[in-house]
């Protein structure tokens, strides 16, 4: 008798013929890019070292495009942005100890924000390894305990035959929700030795669903179908699970208004009538989110930024969907169902009535017409024009399907809650871990994932120096990225903080270069804008191809907080 589990794939005999007469002259680094290419990867990222150089020489035998960034720090931020954009795990090739640990803060954000990594290290020759101090060049005792605190996954290879599979379950890990980086790494030797193993074709590793308990969804429905005030906060699970369609027939369905984390931007539509837009630094907004009866909460864990740095109090129910089983009721109790957020959100369709009862007035657009209100009067009473034109000419200029990218700085804190994305997926920022340097070398990986549409990056003075040098690359690629840089000579959030909070700033103020002049050294056409002309610059530099930079010398100031009155410590 014949069960379906004992039946195995063979091999035809020109497969066989093929693998048992393999071509010369391939190495371990060869079973890497074809493991990469098997699992259907077409672009990698990286910068090369010494260790690393199997891997690097393996490309030229391979049909991957390979893109290297000046900086491996910068490489991880365009493999992120890649796999954002994609929602395929980016490989990313690394050198050892220094080059490795340069990476550190790009897979930091990479974690936070839920992005699929696939980084690929080298290591020190296998004689090096297990603690032992041999003196190798870039040599640390224990290389991996510098990442496992960072990465989703760590993988570790010793021989040729482990690499195939090593790769194979990293990639799976990086593509189960949640997403995110995860790290392997092989010895120098086991990378260089020839090898006479088959080639590896294809390779199957698909990630694991995440479906919810279908008792939690049932009682999650009940609780939406029967609340008399229901709000939802879509997070960046929303949009990294593509649930936003998903998101809005359930908010239309319950008539319940919608508020979007800052990593959730454009999960729900700016202008629709349930929408609350983004405002959540704003008293107005969490005071309405509080009073929410059921309050669901779709892939975000409530953190500082999300909970109007946890002064957010809800006072009725909160039910959770969340692929993070850490962030699942980290800050709030709730009726928690740990799930992908489309699978979970289609759960909640399916068992909610096709009419919820008593949802189908005009209260709710009315209460978000009113908070949106009490919102713009807030802003207007703060005589900050400027910063509203300047935000609404990068909205005139960038075209709807247009990804961009957003670095630390104060036009960015602004975007958060003010920008219109238009799209899902095409507003990106560093605000899950918060390093400087982000939004460039993320604009690169953005523009190789897709080539079609010109890309924006967003810096201030202080964050463009971290990445400069990948002006480099984007002239080397031709890359289709316009930068946007906001000169105001120094870390203009942080002089706003230390002045706020001291009377006085300190080493916030910076001696900078001519950014023009340093784009065009670079063969990079650059221009000098103005408030005025933003919207004419950057849309003639994001219409024409190749990369481009536009310099504004502004000193913008941020709104008012709402949080400072209230003591997130006296929530009882």
């Amino acid at each position: 008798m014949t069960h379906d589990h004992d039946l195995v794939l063979r091999p035809t005999a020109a497969q066989t013929q093929a693998a048992l007469d393999p071509p010369p002259g391939r190495t371990g680094g060869d079973l890497v890019v074809e493991t990469l290419a098997g699992l259907g990867a077409t672009a990698v990222f990286g910068l090369p070292g010494q260790h690393a150089l199997g891997m690097f020489d393996a490309l030229r035998r391979s049909d991957l495009a390979y893109l290297g960034l000046r900086v491996e720090n910068n490489a991880g931020f365009a493999a992120d942005a890649y796999g954002r954009i994609t929602g395929e795990a980016a490989p990313l090739l690394l050198s050892t100890g220094p080059g490795a640990l340069t990476s550190l803060a790009a897979l930091q954000e990479a974690a936070a924000a839920s992005a699929p990594v696939l980084a690929i290290s080298s290591q020190v020759p296998s004689a090096g390894l297990g603690g032992g101090r041999r003196g190798y060049l870039h040599e640390l005792p224990d290389q991996q305990a510098s990442f496992r605190g960072v990465v989703k996954s760590v993988h570790t290879v010793r021989t040729q035959s482990q690499i195939p599979s090593a790769i194979a379950g990293a990639w799976e890990s990086a593509l189960t929700a949640p997403h995110g980086p995860v790290w392997v790494e092989i010895p120098q030797d086991v990378l260089l030795a020839e090898t006479t193993l088959p080639v590896v074709t294809a390779v199957d590793a698909a990630p694991h669903d995440l479906p919810p308990r279908p008792e939690l969804t049932a009682v999650a429905a009940h609780l939406l179908a029967n609340a008399a005030r229901p709000a939802i906060i879509a997070g960046g699970g929303v949009v990294r699970a593509d649930a936003s369609g998903k998101l809005r027939q359930l908010a239309e369905r319950l008539d319940a208004p919608v508020v979007t984390t800052f990593g959730g931007k454009g999960a729900f539509p700016w202008n629709h009538p349930l929408s609350l837009q983004s405002w959540l630094e704003d008293r107005h907004t969490t005071d309405f989110l509080e009073d929410a009866d059921v309050l669901l909460v779709v892939g975000s864990g409530l953190g500082e930024l999300s909970s109007n740095y946890h002064t957010f109090e809800p006072r009725g129910r909160v039910v959770q969907i969340e692929a993070d089983l850490g962030k699942l009721e980290s800050n709030h109790p709730a009726l928690g169902i740990h799930a992908d957020a489309r699978l979970a959100l289609s759960a909640l369709l399916e068992t909610l009535p096709e009419t919820v009862p008593g949802r189908q007035d005009t209260t709710a657009a009315d209460r978000v017409r009113t908070v949106l209100g009490l919102v713009r009067e807030r802003i207007d009473a703060q005589e900050l024009t400027l910063e509203q034109q300047v935000l609404a000419a990068v909205r005139k200029a960038l075209p709807d399907r247009s990804a961009s990218f957003w670095d630390m700085t104060i036009l960015a804190y602004w975007a958060w809650s003010a920008f219109d994305a238009r799209r899902p997926n095409t507003m990106h920022s560093a605000q899950g871990a918060g390093g400087l340097g982000y939004a460039f070398p993320a604009a690169i990986g953005g523009a190789v994932a897709d080539p079609t549409q010109p890309v924006l990056a967003v810096s201030g003075d202080g964050g463009a120096l971290y990445s400069i040098a990948e002006l480099a690359t984007a002239r080397q690629h031709n890359l289709d990225v316009t930068w946007l840089i906001v000169d105001d000579g120094g870390y203009g959030i942080l002089r706003e903080y230390m002045t706020d909070a001291f009377g006085t700033a300190t080493a916030t103020e910076l001696s900078r270069p001519d950014y023009v002049a340093l784009a065009e050294s670079f063969g990079v056409p650059g221009v000098r804008t103005t408030p005025e002309t933003l919207a004419d610059d950057l849309a003639k530099s994001l219409a024409t191809p190749g990369p481009s930079v536009v310099v504004l010398p502004a000193v913008l100031r941020m709104f008012a907080p709402t949080h400072l009155d209230r003591d997130p410590s006296s929530r009882t």
